[in-house]
């Protein structure tokens, strides 16, 4: 099997996963953080279960970039950064600072999320370090601008939810409370709110079709699990506010 057919094998893969991943969500909500239940046999702790699955995005990538004759180039280097600016940050830094890593995660979606990681990392790497075409101009190029504007907005956004979760809490306390200030005066998941921003900015940015069905993917994981965190809330906390959506402000 040649380049070119392993690049339209990861299409059709990562096009299967998305229709899969939409038809699971609408029937059950994925079964680890606040929405953890038995029954799905083995666990590990989730710290270590994010590090470990969310490591092909930032090894097996790297390597499968740096092998390539785009290697170096401006155009794809440029892309790879912004890539690597999340995920070392979810790989190296996000586990750490999670107050829920001793919760268990169940080994089977563990197993699912590096299968996916391998296959959308490999499948970006591949495109961005063989097959992709980017010219010298491509840094000017007003697609590549907007894109990494929108992914930089996301990624701040993203960061800064999550600051506001990890740091709910006094030293010592346990239970959830309301998130509040930011974008969670609008809404109930900002943090998704900016991961949808981020990789709708890296499909514009990247103009090709794994960075695409990356954002689409990322839309059919994310806005299923927003809505269960939005009546998670709902239902635990009478005084929920009344006017907040659970990911887009006064639409979702």
């Amino acid at each position: 099997m040649n380049l070119d057919d392993l690049y339209r094998l990861g299409l059709v893969v990562m096009a299967g996963w998305t229709i899969l991943t939409v038809a699971l969500l609408l029937r059950l909500v994925a079964p680890y953080g606040r929405h953890g239940r038995g029954g799905w046999g083995p666990t590990m702790p989730a710290r270590w279960a994010w590090i470990l699955f969310e490591s092909p995005a930032v090894v097996l990538l790297t390597a499968v970039f740096l092998v390539g004759p785009n290697a170096g180039a401006p155009g794809p280097t440029a892309l790879i950064a912004l890539w690597l600016l999340h995920y070392v940050h979810r790989d190296l830094v996000w586990p750490f600072r999670m107050t829920s890593g001793h919760k268990p995660m169940p080994l089977a979606v563990v197993a699912a999320a590096f299968a996916f990681q391998i296959v959308n990392s490999g499948l970006i790497a591949l495109w961005l370090g063989h097959l992709g075409t980017y010219p010298a101009t491509w840094l000017s190029d007003p697609r590549f601008i907007i894109g990494a504007a929108l992914f930089l907005a996301g990624f701040a956004i993203n960061v800064h939810a999550d600051h506001v979760l990890f740091t709910l809490r006094a030293p010592g306390e346990t239970g959830y409370k309301i998130p509040r200030g930011g974008l969670y005066r609008w809404v109930s998941c900002p943090n998704y709110l900016g991961e949808l921003l981020a990789w709708s900015g890296f499909a514009l940015a990247s103009w090709c079709l794994p960075g695409l069905a990356f954002a689409v993917y990322t839309a059919a994981n994310l806005v299923p699990r927003a809505v269960a965190h939005h009546r998670w809330y709902r239902e635990r906390f009478p005084d929920y506010p009344a006017d907040r959506r659970a990911l887009i402000p006064g639409l979702l």
